[in-house]
């Protein structure tokens, strides 16, 4: 490409090689996207924000849109479908980009690994760089990993089709500067991916494959679809070579499908029930608007509630009305070495995954290699040698926006336990989020930032609310910071470590669920405090 004469500004990143990731050529492709799409974007920006203003006011009702009903009530159009290597996706791996995880996920058996830029990492620069080389080494087949104890790992005969999940559009890479300005940080992690991989890819067979995390729009669809577009006609690729699988995780977009679907219909793939985000996206968007939504424990909030059970029926509906792939839920369990322990966690996983199965879902995420034979066995059971079941119309299926907004029909209660979780779990994930580590196991799980979301969401919404404990309690910001201070007195104790660091982690946690106004992301701010360089 010809330079176009931007202002580049990159900060030196210590991942070995990144040399060969920032290149002048890569630099200049993404900033020929930022710039051509910054507008944009923020304009859609603006837009998420008017939109949860309008709905926690009751200015909004969220409904399907009488504007695109031609688009839900049209039978005649189909997406792209599958590619090369996303044929069959009855088990899918998440995790993030370091170099272990790489190679453990490519070898797990699994058919697709979701390489993780978002919520299972922790944008430091390092990461982010490094992430981006490591999946140049997988692609070209030259990665391998030594444990401390000398036993070295190397990619196999048959590895996962890699998905790459870029960040979302409300993140920035402020370590990349153009004209004055840090890059879309999805567009960053997205164009640097296909710059570098995507001609390999094509060569070996396979294509490049992305996740869209976030989208709350058609709109924002859209936007990625022009993006790849662009992409492809600058690398000099056909058009329609980039597959994308949209994470169904806003509430909003539950309401798009469709359209979300047909926006991106030359590109798409399918769509994946981003089960945690959405629980996060319903209490941020109805946080002000009452009891009825309100949510009990987050334990409670399990995909049997009807709300849930809405949202993924209507999912897989609409996917295989448009021969798009529909992806469940992640099973977030790390195997132990308690044999108790494992045969009921296992049972659990097992009886989710049959679940999504006897839904229709074409296939599942599990976080951890452990649980891939339990995922490939259930869907094996149901698919035996046919790829998917996209001839599981679910015609039967009929949701109503009032199905999908039936918050108050999950019950539960909230309890000082699921309180105190609350605040333990959010110090701990942020804590290891800060020290750059952003698949965290926690309690037996593996948690990545839509935990922590959740969880201050829900502190912020009960506090808003004056919400009551199964006890009779009410929770205000006075018996909130109490708690905290003793669940941090309580991580402190278990995980030692940097206690500057934990007060930071604290501090996070104050402004995010208990200042006055309940903020998007806590990732937003503490990323531009505490995890920049410039």
């Amino acid at each position: 490409m010809t330079s176009l004469g931007y202002r580049i500004a990159v900060s030196p990143s210590a991942s070995e090689r990144s040399d060969a990731i920032l290149t002048p050529a890569a630099l200049e492709f993404v900033a020929r996207l930022d710039n051509e799409f910054a507008g944009r974007r923020r304009e859609l920006l603006d837009a998420r924000r008017v939109r949860k203003d309008e709905l926690n006011s009751g200015e909004r009702k969220l409904d399907f849109l009488p504007e695109t009903a031609h688009i839900r009530a049209d039978e005649s159009w189909r997406v792209a479908g599958a590619a090369p290597g996303l044929e069959d996706r009855r088990v899918e791996i998440t995790g993030p980009t370091d170099r272990k995880m790489t190679v453990n996920a490519l070898n797990s058996g699994a058919k697709v690994w979701l390489a993780d830029f978002e919520d299972a990492t922790s944008p430091t620069w390092d990461n982010i760089v490094g992430g981006q080389v490591n999946l140049y080494d997988a692609i070209g087949g030259d990665i391998d990993f030594t444990t401390e104890a000398g036993k070295r790992y190397a990619i196999g005969d048959d590895p996962a089709t890699i998905v790459v999940r870029p960040r979302g559009w409300h993140l920035v890479e402020k370590h990349v500067r153009i004209d004055g300005r840090p890059v879309s940080a999805g567009l960053f992690d997205f164009g640097m991916y296909l710059f570098h991989n995507a001609q390999r890819l094509i060569d070996a067979g396979s294509g490049p494959y992305f996740y869209l995390p976030k989208l709350e729009s058609h709109e924002e669809a859209r936007l990625w679809n022009d993006v790849f577009v662009l992409a492809q006609e600058l690398l000099g690729i056909p058009r329609g070579t980039i597959r994308a699988t949209v994470l169904i995780e806003t509430i909003t977009a539950a309401f798009e499908m469709d359209e979300i679907l047909y926006e991106l219909r030359e590109h798409a793939a399918g769509l994946n029930a981003g089960r945690w985000d959405y629980i996060f996206s319903v209490i941020k968007n109805f946080a002000k608007q009452g009891a009825d939504f309100v949510l009990p424990d987050r334990a409670e909030v399990t995909m049997t509630v009807p709300f849930m059970r809405a949202y993924t029926a209507l999912l897989v509906r609409t996917c295989h009305r448009r021969g798009a792939h529909a992806i469940g839920g992640m099973a977030a369990f790390i195997p132990s070495k308690d044999p108790e322990a494992n045969a009921l966690a296992f049972e659990k996983v097992r009886q989710d995954k049959e679940r999504e199965a006897d839904d229709g879902f074409d296939g599942s995420w599990v976080a951890h290699p452990g649980l891939v034979p339990v995922c490939r066995e259930v869907f094996d059971d149901v698919l035996g040698e046919r790829p998917n079941q996209l001839d599981r119309l679910r015609d039967e299926v009929e949701v109503t926006g009032d199905d999908l907004l039936n918050v108050a029909g999950a019950g539960g209660d909230v309890t000082e336990e699921g309180l105190r979780g609350n605040l333990n779990v959010a110090l701990r994930y942020v804590d290891s989020w800060l020290r750059g580590t952003g698949a965290a196991a926690i309690f037996g799980l593996m948690e990545d930032a839509a935990t922590a979301e959740i969880a201050r969401c829900q502190v912020w919404q009960w506090i808003y609310n004056g919400t009551k404990l199964s006890d009779g309690t009410a929770i205000t910001a006075e018996l909130v910071t109490g708690l905290l201070d003793e669940e941090l007195a309580s991580v402190s104790a278990d995980i030692g470590g940097d206690g500057d660091r934990l007060a930071h982690a604290r501090e996070i946690v104050v402004e995010t669920a208990l200042g006055e106004k309940l903020p998007s992301f806590f990732t937003t701010s503490a990323y531009a405090r505490y995890l920049t360089t410039t």
